[in-house]
């Protein structure tokens, strides 16, 4: 339905934007005077709604630009409102517009000094808050390797709004120690990080009465996107500024909330209408994307699970083609199936490379999409992460085994003299460097001639003797396969205990890279062939970014959309995750799940396989239990290798 009444009559940018919307999203956009909750299905246009709503308040003099505060998470998701908002009117300059953190870096700049610091603060990225930690647990005399570890929980701690004085922090602990000498630090540095905008305004607020009510004079309206990833202390600041919820508008998509891992909470929105009681909430249900058969196929797996608060998107554009379900051997198939299916309706449909997408559970997945898409040549990215071969482990794990098969490799020698570290720094490679120079050798021969004939400090000698050693030892057992010379890398260097020792969800995701290329080198008798191999991999043809397959992780996936898009792994312990069926976290997966269908415009593909070797193994895992949540009415199933677009 187009709304054609009701709407100011003056030919603007504003009515034309009004008469383009439905019934909900026009709704969605007039309601100003209680708390909105607006439900927005995927692809039913929230950031048109959005941008509309503040455009509609400013150009009906409800409010002044300055009295408009709109908070999302990503910038890039800023850059677009902006982008539409001044694309509808040219009188929005003045709105604070921004991520959470943005903003709250704002106000915190303006009342620096009432938490103890300058208002010149710095701002810590990931990489400062790591060496600030690895400083105190060297003090501490504690293994350098707890520090991804350490940095973690602080970031959780902070998002869930505790301060190191907060009792919930236990200090006998290794991270609550560490965590206040940690805040004590940065202060002494005139520094913050991330969590830190957020924990000081909530403090600032807290503490200091005259402050908040500032800001909430100063804001009459008040609008949140994508909601339903608030973590404790965004909802804390949220409630603070608003605590009745009067011109309080938020944004969001219960079935699409999958990141409780990073401090998100789901209860933030589902308990929207208890917070705020004349609470008015509409939902956008109507879906300008995907075809029919992807709707119902989506809404009727969703629909298993019991925190939402329900609705149903539908389309008025058709049924278009049913969700395929293909049945296949094991992953070797599942990535041949893909590449011939995205090669058919490549050549026999015209669709467009950069129309296609990969979507996995785990990072790990992909290494056998990618060397089938090598071999079939068909071009690809990696969206939100390295290729396969191109991560730091996997690069660092093939260097050992290229100095191996080869010790005048010295780019291999480079890389990996001091990983993982062993003492051996920037001053010792810089000589290594000089005598390979002055006598024409490779790095590894110009250490070897260091080691026999010049001295050196003993803890340099002591760790230059043993990776030498190591490296010599390695050469000599030429009978071992591929998978087992790696594993004793992965072993005997320390590499991966160094990853085990982080206990991030990086380093767990490494660590499954490194089985996946244990899982590789299986198909590998040798060393030669492994290198011969992973040299025209590297070497494959640059393709150019703007017409390629995506693959990425269904993480990654969120807020993107294809015509076609392929589900890979959908079996039990792969998809579901494991950890999350042993945690009881099924519907996160659920809602996981159901993203990935609706980035589909036309297509979704979905494979599971009856076997597939994971961290080595061989496994024949049930079919993911969200199969038979599909309502059969939406989906095609095939099995072996029939087509599917004739």
């Amino acid at each position: 339905m187009q709304i054609t009444e009701n709407i100011l009559r003056k030919d603007t940018d504003i009515d034309k934007e009004l008469q383009s919307l439905n019934a909900e999203q026009y709704d969605a956009v007039v309601t100003l005077d209680r708390p909105l909750l607006v439900l927005s299905g995927a692809g039913t246009g929230k950031t048109k709604v959005l941008t509309t709503k503040i455009a509609y308040i400013i150009e009906n003099g409800f409010a002044f630009p300055s009295q408009i505060l709109a908070v999302t998470f990503s910038n890039r998701a800023a850059r677009e409102m902006k982008e539409r908002l001044f694309g509808i009117t040219s009188s929005a300059m003045g709105v604070w517009l921004g991520t959470f953190h943005s903003i709250c870096a704002k106000i915190l700049r303006s009342h620096a000094e009432a938490v103890g610091i300058s208002r010149d603060f710095t701002i810590l990225d990931a990489d400062d808050q790591l060496k600030v930690v690895k400083q105190i647990l060297k003090e501490m005399n504690i293994d350098a390797k707890a520090a991804p570890g350490i940095v973690a929980k602080i970031s959780r701690w902070k998002d869930k709004g505790i301060s190191p004085d907060n009792p919930s922090v236990d200090k006998t602990t290794q991270e609550g120690r560490v965590y206040k000498v940690y805040q004590e630090r940065i202060v002494s540095y005139d520094s913050v990080d991330f969590g830190d905008l957020l924990l000081y305004v909530v403090q600032i607020f807290k503490e200091n009465p005259d402050i908040l009510q500032t800001y909430r004079n100063r804001f009459k309206y008040i609008l949140v996107d994508e909601y339903q990833d608030t973590n404790v202390a965004q909802y804390l600041w949220l409630r603070m500024l608003s605590p009745l919820g009067q011109g309080l508008c938020c944004v969001g998509d219960d079935d699409q909330a999958i990141y409780s891992w990073r401090g998100a909470e789901v209860g933030n929105i589902l308990r929207f209408e208890k917070d705020f009681p004349n609470t008015k909430t509409v939902r956008l249900e109507q879906n300008y994307r995907s075809t029919g058969h992807i709707l119902g196929a989506a809404a009727s797996l969703i629909s298993n699970n019991q925190m939402r608060l329900g609705k149903t998107i539908w389309t008025a554009d058709g049924d278009g083609d049913k969700v395929i379900v293909q049945r296949v051997y094991n992953g070797y198939e599942e990535a041949q199936v893909v590449s011939e299916k995205i090669e058919q309706l490549h050549r026999k449909y015209d669709l467009d490379y950069k129309n296609a997408a990969v979507l996995v559970r785990a990072g790990f997945q992909t290494r056998e999409f990618e060397e089938r898409f090598i071999a079939n040549g068909i071009p690809y990215k990696v969206v939100g992460g390295l290729k396969f071969y191109d991560r730091q482990e996997i690069k660092d794990i093939v260097a050992y085994m290229r100095l191996i098969y080869q010790p005048n490799d010295s780019l291999a020698f480079e890389r990996i003299v001091n990983v993982p570290k062993r003492g051996i720094g920037a001053s010792a490679v810089a000589k290594f460097y000089t005598v390979a120079s002055e006598k024409n050798i490779s790095l590894y021969l110009a250490a070897k001639d260091i080691l026999e004939h010049e001295t050196l400090r003993p803890s340099l000698k002591h760790s230059l003797d043993e990776f030498i050693k190591f490296i010599e030892s390695m050469r000599l057992r030429h009978d071992l396969k591929s998978a087992d010379i790696a594993r004793i890398i992965l072993d005997e260097t320390g590499y991966a205990e160094a990853l085990k020792q982080e206990k991030t969800l990086e380093s767990q995701a490494r660590l499954e890279n490194l089985k996946e290329l244990l899982q590789a080198l299986e198909e590998f008798e040798d060393l030669p062939s492994f290198i011969e191999h992973i040299s025209l991999v590297m070497d494959s043809p640059k393709t150019e970014e703007d017409n390629v397959v995506s693959i990425m992780t269904l993480h990654s996936a969120k807020g993107l959309e294809f015509d076609a898009v392929f589900l890979g792994g959908w079996e039990d312990g792969v998809f579901p995750h494991n950890l999350s069926i042993q945690e009881g976290n099924v519907e996160e997966e659920r809602r996981l799940a159901y993203v990935g269908i609706t980035r589909a415009r036309k297509l979704t593909f979905i494979t599971y396989a009856l076997n597939r070797k994971i961290h080595n193994q061989w496994q024949a895992n049930m079919p993911s239990r969200f199969l038979s949540e599909l309502s059969p009415e939406h989906i095609t199933h095939i099995t072996g290798r029939s087509g599917c677009f004739s």
